[in-house]
């Protein structure tokens, strides 16, 4: 799966619209294969775009979790540790 969609549910603050709409447009350019469409492909592509990011916001809004809520800065923390492992 594409690295660059991130985790969004059970942060503390909550996922914002834009990081939901990042996220369902690095999904679609990942199925369509397309980092950018053609005219042609333009309102398909951007459909799509609307429609997984609704879905997300859908998803997002409906799960539950007795977890505490993540911490951002914690966790980007982490994820600086892991690629410093991994790259040097």
């Amino acid at each position: 799966m594409c690295r660059n969609i991130k985790t969004l549910f059970n942060f503390e603050p909550p996922a914002t619209e834009d990081e939901i709409q990042a996220s369902a447009l690095q999904f679609v350019r990942k199925l369509s294969g397309f980092n950018r469409p053609s005219q042609a492909n333009a309102e398909a592509f951007d459909r799509a775009v609307a429609e997984v990011a609704a879905a997300a916001r859908r998803l997002l809004t409906s799960l539950h979790t007795q977890a505490p809520a993540r911490d951002r800065e914690i966790e980007a923390e982490k994820a600086r540790e892991r690629s410093k492992l991994r790259f040097g």
